[in-house]
């Protein structure tokens, strides 16, 4: 069965999913997570992504933001994928696919929806009971966004 393609329209922002495979880890130590933030910092200058949101969870990551040209969404999120993979599997001696088909992405209107998408995506730690507040999650945009500190990864968000 084909592939559907893609909803994509322009200066919209996207909530952006990506999952491991068969539900596994794709985070086995917190060097992956800093080598996952890394490459989304490559690929975030590369493609011109302004990233409002994330969370990077043990089996997933979610990444909202708005691409200046729309038909690179999927070649910024591939090459994220690909780039993070090989090292993953360099690194854990593995083969095969890391990451459950292709990420899911659903369009987001730039009103409030936008903000409480980004309420939504930086408190799934506290959902699946990984901590209790959200600011306690180093690898969300929680601290960065609400509390002015972290990586400086974020773009400013204007509504």
């Amino acid at each position: 069965m084909p592939n559907i393609p893609r909803l994509l329209i322009e200066n919209a922002c996207y909530h952006l999913i990506a999952r491991g495979n068969q539900k596994q880890k794709v985070f086995l130590g917190e060097k992956d997570y800093h080598e996952y933030l890394e490459r989304l910092k490559a690929y975030k200058k590369k493609f011109d992504f302004r990233l409002y949101g994330y969370c990077l969870m043990p089996n997933h990551v979610h990444l909202l933001g708005q691409i200046e040209v729309t038909g690179n969404l999927s070649k910024f999120m591939q090459g994220i994928a690909l780039s993070y993979a090989l090292h993953f599997n360099n690194k854990y001696a593995k083969v095969g696919h890391l990451w459950q088909g292709r990420f899911k992405n659903k369009v987001i209107a730039k009103d409030q929806y936008l903000v409480d998408c980004i309420n939504y995506i930086e408190l799934n730690p506290v959902r699946a009971e990984i901590v209790k507040a959200p600011h306690e999650y180093i690898w969300s945009s929680y601290k960065e966004r609400v509390l002015g500190s972290g990586l400086k990864i974020l773009n400013k968000l204007t509504l």
